[in-house]
């Protein structure tokens, strides 16, 4: 029996030297980078060949989505959610991030998020001339969770978006239907729009659980929703630039084009490309990364509960580990890694000092050598 696998994870693939962020952070020098999400497997095979195709036909000009690509992501959404929308919720953009940013600019008012959290959240109401308003994430008995008190303390009267990360990204909760429930209860007493980014939403680790669409809870909150999804993450197509918006009430979708007009552009052709790929053609691709993710989130896991100075909530979803490094004693704790040999995302910049970002998509071999240097680093800070 042919025991090989159908797809090889394992490969080293090796990104120095040429035009990686991820790599290059560190070009020179023994820094082993687990830091941006960025995975370091190949894409797809599936997705690589429908962009061979694409650019064998040797005109790469404007594009607009096609109707095989629409139909695509439409059946994606009936078959994993058993979500229906209609054709014309869809709106395209050339990154998830342009969404966060739009949706600041669409909604009038101060900005609501929970941190720590992904730091274009943080920097995108900035950006728009909006205020944050910050609220913690309550860290209870070893699990993330919402802290609704300090939510409506956060409030203001002119508060009106709330930007949210489901999954979430960095402390890995995949939000469960009663969460989900409250929160949009809450943002129905208190009238808010909900930017929902739901780009991981494909990378559930944790068997038996199942993500759910917000928009999805009731038809209520579904009104005041703008779901943002992309392949990007979860296909490892960052590069790309491709995702969409899901709105279903058409007021505020008019608002959202609205503010697009002359500064968005279209998405390119490859990166549509590449989307119908991934949503028609690589679920069995997507079922061995899963498998993957599960092993190295093990390895995590495992090696951070033994480390002294260092502990971390299990991963629920992601491939993003959100290490507590506050008792190392140390300022800066990413500063502190990069120096032993290890790229880590640092915790300020997700508002939540003296914690680390790890990511783990990556070969088992490599993730192991980093593990293997924190550790050294660690027991030599706390023998």
């Amino acid at each position: 029996m042919n025991s090989t696998p159908l797809f090889d994870f394992d490969r080293p693939i090796d990104r120095r030297g040429g035009d990686s962020l991820k790599w290059n952070k560190y070009a020179g020098r023994d820094v082993l980078p687990l830091w941006v999400a960025d995975m370091d497997f190949a894409a797809p095979p599936a997705l690589l060949a429908a962009l061979e195709r694409r650019i064998a036909h040797g005109c790469l000009g404007y594009a607009e989505p096609w109707p095989s690509l629409v139909d695509s992501v439409l059946d994606y959404l009936q078959r994993k959610y058993v979500w229906t929308i209609d054709p014309e919720w869809l709106v395209w953009l050339p990154g998830l991030v342009t969404g966060l940013n739009l949706a600041c600019r669409t909604v009038d008012g101060s900005v609501l998020t929970a941190t720590p959290v992904y730091p274009p959240f943080l920097s995108a109401p900035r950006l728009s001339g909006r205020e944050l308003m910050r609220a913690p994430l309550r860290l209870s008995e070893g699990c993330w969770g919402w802290d609704f008190g300090a939510m409506e303390a956060a409030l203001a009267p002119d508060t009106r978006l709330l930007l949210l990360c489901h999954p979430h990204n960095p402390v890995g909760r995949a939000w469960g239907q009663d969460e989900l429930s409250d929160l949009a209860g809450f943002c129905q007493r208190h009238d808010l729009i909900v930017c929902s980014d739901e780009i991981h939403c494909d990378l559930i680790l944790d068997e038996g659980r199942q993500h759910t669409p917000l928009a999805m809870i009731d038809a209520e909150i579904a009104r005041r929703c703008i779901t943002l999804m992309a392949p990007s993450k979860t296909y490892n197509i960052p590069g790309l630039g491709c995702a969409f918006a899901v709105i279903a009430d058409a007021a505020l979708r008019r608002r959202f084009t609205g503010v697009m007009r002359g500064i968005v552009p279209d998405v390119n052709v490859l990166g549509l490309t590449a989307a119908e790929a991934a949503y028609r053609d690589c679920e069995q691709w997507r079922a061995a990364l899963i498998n993957v993710l599960r092993r190295n989130r093990e390895r995590v896991e495992t090696a951070v509960s033994a480390i002294p100075g260092l502990s971390m909530a299990h991963v629920e979803a992601t491939y993003l580990a959100w290490i507590d490094a506050r008792s190392l004693g140390v300022a800066d704790p990413a500063a502190f890694f990069e120096a032993a040999g290890v790229g880590l995302s640092n915790g300020s910049d997700f508002g939540l000092p003296g914690w680390v970002r790890l990511n783990f998509g990556c070969a088992g071999g490599h993730l192991d050598s980093a593990l293997d240097r924190i550790k050294m680093a660690c027991s030599a800070r706390l023998p």
